[in-house]
């Protein structure tokens, strides 16, 4: 393809930072490093929790700055782009940097983020025309990938503000971390003023309030921080307070016996009542990962230290939990084929009393010989054995997953290709809900019928994270099938929001063209396969402290 970088929206990422887009950073320290230092000290989040617990006293982010590479390498320790996985850049790739940057929005002149979707067609705008938190994440890594920092900053500040906004639905107040699920800026010509409009849940389909939202924004703060090496963002008083406040809300303890956390049906990308109440997977995975995030960039002052020991009491907490509880392979199927039930006491080994007659008979059929998932969902006499793709990719970006499952995940996405990926990347749950089971769990939504939107539909954003997985698993060839697949179809169909059908052959039956996370999300994946190393920011490394809890207790043995 002909033209420079500039042509098709792309900046020259191999060259330095601006002094406004380092901000406050010591350029002095950077004089003397090099490009890339592949021997470098192990960053904040990759030493283990016991040496944090212990070390607690230690003051500011210690090794954290080692993670800056200038230019937007992210600094994980991963090889740059051979040539076997380079690539020229694909014609749609201009299309999409187009697309993307046409999504802006801004406040006092300022870009503060995209909007969900820019579709001209659709009759009915909603709430497509508001800047969400979670359908931004593809949309910052991009800008970050780029060398666009100040775009996601911005983000980062103003939503930030937003959470203080005091948060009232129906004389009812949320707690006081709460992040908003979207907002909008309303631009009055006359007067020429911007005026900022949250929704906290308050307008949202059924009135939930976001779950994910708090965790997607600390997500993104440390994936500034270490594209950028920019410390003088997550060490403000404002984002420390911001941090506190979000874990504060989720680390409180109350009546609750697991570590996991209790959600309602549509507090996450799923945001309509699809039957993932209790402990979904995907706020779980999410969950543990902002737990480490935060864990990385928390200050140790009295407040930071606080929370950095109740973080890595609850995450060794957490792992444990969901890696014995929620994991699914052929072993672990066949055991919970033979429970018993009514059993009492520590001694019992199916705890949650679940009725081994409640295996829906798809599971046997779909479960590999080699390879297994998290389940969506583990409760009292309740197992959701369907797979969910978010909560499974985040889980093995965040190592909540071993190292073991990470490759067992993998081993199933292949060996069930056709029912995850099928003609278009990647299936949001499978398998779909059908006929009475579908009236009663669904409560007969006409969007969510089978095999479309959240109930088995594909979509396309789902790749960026299907990539990070793949790169991080050593499997970047499934990540380029997958490419590959979507490259077919994504422009010619005008970037729609979902796919329907069971192998995903159809434009999603009320999807919108133009969704902004659609092309954020094959942007993300294209550069992360082109270079690797831009995975250190999304991803975090095995805790090796966390491995001895994988051993099961004696109750779980027969």
């Amino acid at each position: 393809m002909d033209g420079t970088k500039e042509t098709i929206g792309l900046r020259n990422v191999s060259s330095h930072c601006s002094i406004s887009e380092m901000d406050d950073y010591d350029l002095s320290r950077l004089l003397d490093k090099p490009r890339l230092n592949i021997e470098r000290q192990r960053s904040f989040d990759e030493r283990s929790l016991s040496e944090l617990s212990i070390g607690l006293s230690r003051g500011g982010l210690d090794n954290y700055e080692s993670t800056y590479s200038p230019g937007g390498r992210s600094g994980l320790d991963t090889p740059a782009s051979s040539t076997r996985n380079s690539f020229e850049p694909h014609p749609m790739v201009a299309e999409a940097w187009e697309a993307l940057r046409r999504s802006l929005v801004h406040f006092r002149g300022q870009p503060v983020g995209t909007i969900a979707a820019y579709d001209h067609a659709s009759e009915e705008v909603l709430n497509y025309d508001q800047v969400f938190v979670r359908d931004f994440v593809p949309s910052a890594l991009a800008f970050l990938m780029n060398g666009e920092p100040d775009i996601v900053k911005n983000f980062l500040l103003k939503t930030l503000h937003i959470q203080g906004w005091e948060k009232r639905i129906d004389r009812f107040k949320l707690g006081e971390g709460a992040m908003p699920a979207s907002f909008k800026v309303l631009h009055d010509p006359v007067r020429k003023t911007d005026t900022l409009i949250a929704d906290f849940g308050e307008s949202a389909i059924g009135r939930v309030a976001p779950v994910d939202s708090g965790f997607w924004w600390i997500i993104l703060l440390r994936a500034y921080t270490k594209s950028t090496g920019d410390l003088s963002l997550a060490e403000t008083p404002e984002c420390q307070k911001g941090m506190r406040l979000i874990l504060a809300l989720c680390l409180s303890e109350g009546f609750d016996t697991f570590p996991t956390l209790l959600c309602a049906d549509g507090c996450s990308m799923i945001d309509r009542r699809m039957g993932i109440y209790g402990y979904p997977i995907e706020i779980q995975s999410l969950f543990f990962m902002a737990l480490r995030c935060a864990l990385s960039m928390l200050k140790h002052d009295a407040e930071g230290k606080e929370f950095m020991e109740r973080i890595v009491k609850r995450l060794h907490a957490l792992s444990y939990h969901m890696r014995s509880y929620f994991w699914l392979d052929f072993q672990q199927l066949n055991d919970i084929y033979r429970y018993k039930t009514e059993e009492y006491s520590h001694t019992a080994v199916n705890k949650f009393n679940v009725i081994p007659d409640s295996i829906p008979d798809w599971v046997f059929e779909f479960m590999p010989t080699r390879g297994g998932y998290f389940i969506g969902n583990v409760s009292p006499a309740r197992m959701d054995f369907r797979w969910f793709a978010l909560g499974n990719c985040v889980a093995i970006l965040s190592s909540l997953a071993t190292p073991e499952q990470s490759m067992a995940i993998m081993d199933l996405i292949e060996a069930r290709w056709e029912e995850l990926v099928g003609e278009m990347p990647l299936k949001i749950a499978y398998p779909a809900i059908e006929s009475h089971d579908w009236r009663i769990v669904t409560g007969c939504d006409p969007k969510n019928t089978r095999w479309s939107y959240h109930n088995g539909g594909s979509w396309p954003v789902l790749l960026w994270m299907l990539t990070a997985a793949c790169i991080k698993t050593g499997r970047p060839q499934i990540a380029r099938k997958a490419i590959d697949l979507a490259e077919a179809r994504l422009l010619k169909d005008s970037w729609p929001e979902y796919y329907d059908g069971l192998h995903g052959r159809y434009i999603g039956k009320q999807a919108r063209k133009y969704q902004t996370w659609s092309i954020a999300g094959y942007l993300v994946a294209k550069m992360m396969l082109e270079d690797p190393s831009h995975l250190g920011m999304i991803s975090l490394e095995e805790d090796k402290q966390m491995k001895p809890v994988l051993k099961r207790s004696s109750s779980w043995t027969c």
